[in-house]
């Protein structure tokens, strides 16, 4: 999985001026948690996908989507 480090998400919680642990308090995992999916170690499931989204006020999408090749 590492492979993938999802810097949009990383991108979309830093215009929101919120840090990994303010936005995974929003979300209700841990500080770690958000880490882990910005550094592509972590697949969180469709529920926290959509959480994180709605927090950061973006859609799966922008975030989430990965476009081919």
């Amino acid at each position: 999985m590492g492979e993938h480090k999802n810097i949009r998400l990383k991108l979309a919680r830093v215009q929101k001026d919120l840090s990994q642990e303010q936005l995974a308090e929003a979300v209700g995992v841990t500080r770690q948690t958000i880490g882990l999916i910005e550094a592509g170690n972590y697949n969180p499931t469709i529920r926290l996908c959509i959480a994180i989204c709605r927090v950061l006020g973006t859609t799966l999408n922008d975030i989430f989507w990965e476009e081919e090749e």
